[in-house]
């Protein structure tokens, strides 16, 4: 597993899309697309990563939760893209009418991600860094932010490589790419 983090517009990315290729060759690509759409400005966030993965040989594999069982629709096991983290973390925690606390919603993502490594060749996690702006917020953001932080860290725990995206340029944390 290799987990990318970076900020908002990072290049987090671009750069996730070019180490699926590079890492990928000979065998299928997978993009899978967490982001739930809800208006206008996710609909065109969702439509320019879909331009931007044109032509690169991504099936794309729309996947707002339960990541798991998107090993039901790979032909074969291949390179992964999980894009991304935080909007797995949030639709888990609440998609549902009650939401559920950051620590089951931590160990349920990362039950299923280890799961999802298990039954593919390469998977690459792209995942936000949200937790540096210094405001605090509303109880269930925290909690939200409680979530995608455990998360990231047991990943990062886990991966093999871990790489920050700081302004289009990677910085590996751990391993080696």
């Amino acid at each position: 597993m290799i987990l990318i983090i970076g900020g908002s517009a990072s290049g987090k990315s671009a750069f996730a899309e070019q180490t699926a290729i590079a890492r990928g060759r000979g065998m299928p690509l997978y993009y899978l697309a967490t982001m739930q759409i809800y208006d206008a400005e996710g609909e065109a966030k969702v439509e320019r990563h879909r331009r931007l993965r044109a032509g690169k040989g991504f099936a794309t594999i729309e996947q707002p939760r339960e990541i798991a069982e998107s090993l039901n629709e790979m032909t074969e096991p291949g390179t992964v893209l999980l894009e991304c983290m935080s909007n797995l973390v949030a639709n888990e925690m609440f998609g549902e009418e009650k939401q559920k606390s950051a620590d089951a919603v931590a160990d349920k993502v990362v039950t299923e991600i280890l799961a999802l490594c298990q039954g593919t060749r390469e998977l690459i996690v792209v995942t936000n860094n949200v937790f540096e702006d210094g405001i605090r917020y509303d109880a269930s953001t925290m909690e939200y932010l409680r979530a995608l932080g455990a998360v990231n860290c047991r990943l990062a725990e886990t991966a093999e490589t871990v790489a920050e995206v700081i302004a289009g340029i990677p910085v590996v944390r751990k391993g080696a790419l």
